[in-house]
């Protein structure tokens, strides 16, 4: 017998033809391998759908006195939505998954047995992928520049299916960051990780809300967990000041040997262009580091809760309105 409440935290986002059955097959199947109790933690994300999905999980927490419903005031983004979850769940042990059947229930099993060996955090990863292949390309290089950056361990292989302990949980509410990223905030709280291969499925509605914009802004989040940019900088920069020196003495030495040798204009313009774009651009990464560190500042919100629906609560509006 567990004695752990089970937290299922999941972001929603035009989920109303899938949410339903992503709610129910995974009870059953939590109740098939006897983890109970447990609860469900469903977040809005202001889905642009006339209200259908925040709709969909009012019903789910009228009918199920499992399921709790935060609803958001407005589009924070995947991670800080996940996020609001994790503030709002109760339980000992959590769990992470997407509402559109991906993440499927079956594969729950695998995932907690690897947990119940005494780790910290355990993450699905998928052999085989379902996904585009651009975005395959995509967490090709958001798995690169993680290595990278901060240090992720080359045989940790993730996805947004995952299993996390309270103190973990607790630790990583506390970032303050509007920019956030679920990945860095796991891998700096505990390196007590592993993953287990899971079977990918199809999406059961509907195409992935992910742009391209959108992947790119998650991706730049990890710069909140590294100072591994501002180092590619710097050596850079000492890289090309020595390019210069040594090109100096070159053009000196030339015109030592050969007086009448013309300096060519082209190849001037074409060095001051490379350079004053490299410095831009650096001056841009450096700018993107204070922007962040102002915006922490000025306590900008990672989202804002308009509403918490749960059974009890819905149920009495409802008497109250007949």
């Amino acid at each position: 017998m567990h004695s752990n409440l089970y937290s299922i935290v999941i972001p929603c986002y035009k989920s109303s033809h899938t949410i339903r059955q992503v709610v129910e097959a995974t009870s059953q199947e939590l109740e098939k391998l006897g983890r109970t109790p447990y609860e469900f933690v469903l977040v809005d994300d202001y889905s642009p759908d006339g209200g259908e999905t925040l709709n969909e999980l009012i019903r789910l927490s009228e009918e199920y006195d499992f399921v709790t419903v935060v609803e958001l005031a407005q589009n924070a983004g995947q991670h800080n939505a996940i996020l609001a979850g994790l503030h709002n769940a109760e339980g000992n042990v959590i769990i992470g998954m997407d509402d559109d059947m991906q993440t499927h229930p079956s594969q729950l099993s695998t995932l907690l047995e690897e947990f119940d060996k005494g780790f910290d955090i355990v993450y699905g990863y998928y052999p085989e992928k379902k996904h585009s292949l651009f975005r395959n390309f995509g967490s090709w290089v958001n798995y690169m520049s993680f290595r990278i950056l901060i240090g992720k361990p080359k045989e940790l292989k993730t996805s947004s299916y995952w299993v996390i302990r309270k103190f973990v949980r607790d630790y990583v509410i506390q970032y303050p960051s509007q920019h956030t990223h679920l990945q860095g905030l796991f891998l700096r709280t505990t390196r007590n990780i592993s993953c287990v291969p899971i079977k990918h499925f199809e999406r059961a509605y509907g195409q992935s809300g992910y742009t391209f914009k959108k992947l790119l802004g998650l991706w730049s989040n990890v710069i909140g967990f590294s100072v591994v940019p501002l180092r590619i900088a710097r050596n850079a920069g000492v890289f090309f000041a020595i390019v210069g020196i040594l090109g100096a003495i070159g053009i000196i030495l030339k015109k030592l040997i050969a007086p009448t040798a013309a300096i060519g204009w082209y190849s001037m313009m074409v060095s001051v262009c490379f350079f004053s774009g490299l410095i831009m651009m650096f001056l841009g990464l450096i700018g993107e580091y204070l922007g962040r560190m102002y915006l922490g500042m000025n306590n900008t919100p990672q989202y804002v809760v308009r509403n918490v629906y749960r059974h009890a609560d819905t149920n009495e509006n409802r008497e109250e309105q007949l």
